[in-house]
């Protein structure tokens, strides 16, 4: 089962270091997700890295973490990022793995309950070339499912004044980013995102 241990409860170690340090500089430090400071900030995010080989294992693992989720108070865990570093690389197959997550969400009626958000290093939106900037918006040091508790979401797009402009924000910005701002932001990723 899924240990009920905040962020800052967690030993450290390299992929929850790197997922940590982009979570804070991109998607924080970039605004990339409005509602993701304050949770992060009060120690309500969890980075779980799972250990699977395997798509059986890894959906194993997601079973397990939105499980945990829903079993906690979001006063006590809001959000979990489950991350792949050891499977799924290529965004291919990755993108594939998602119809699993999909069907899981269904089999267990949760797609009501949690929503995932995807994240990857090859993270490329459809219709646009791989070094296209509006794909930093979800580009990620490892192949990472993010754990999203529907109501914090429902809650979260009422009350902000224009939810529907935030994609369109996040591309903008990513497109006026400088070279030196994607290094620091997106180090993980090679030199063809930094020109």
């Amino acid at each position: 089962m899924l240990k009920q241990e905040s962020l800052t409860a967690v030993p450290r170690d390299p992929v929850r270091d790197e997922v940590r340090v982009w979570l804070e500089r991109a998607v924080i430090g970039l605004g990339l997700c409005p509602f993701a400071g304050e949770p992060y900030g009060q120690g309500r995010v969890q980075i779980q890295v799972s250990e699977a080989q395997t798509e059986h294992g890894l959906l194993l693992d997601l079973y397990d973490a939105i499980a945990g989720l829903i079993a906690t108070s979001p006063d006590v865990l809001e959000t979990s990022l489950l991350v792949a570093p050891d499977m799924l690389r290529d965004f291919g197959a990755y993108n594939q793995f998602l119809d699993q997550v999909d069907a899981l969400l269904a089999e267990y009626d949760w797609e009501e309950v949690v929503q995932i958000a995807s994240f990857h290093p090859g993270y490329r939106f459809q219709g646009t070339r791989s070094d296209d900037d509006a794909n930093l918006t979800n580009r990620s040091p490892y192949p990472i499912l993010h754990i999203l508790r529907q109501a914090s979401v429902d809650r979260a797009v009422r009350m902000h004044p224009d939810p529907t402009s935030i994609p369109e924000r996040n591309i903008d910005r990513m497109e006026r980013l400088s070279d030196a701002q994607k290094r620091l932001c997106f180090s993980f990723l090679s030199g063809s995102q930094e020109s």
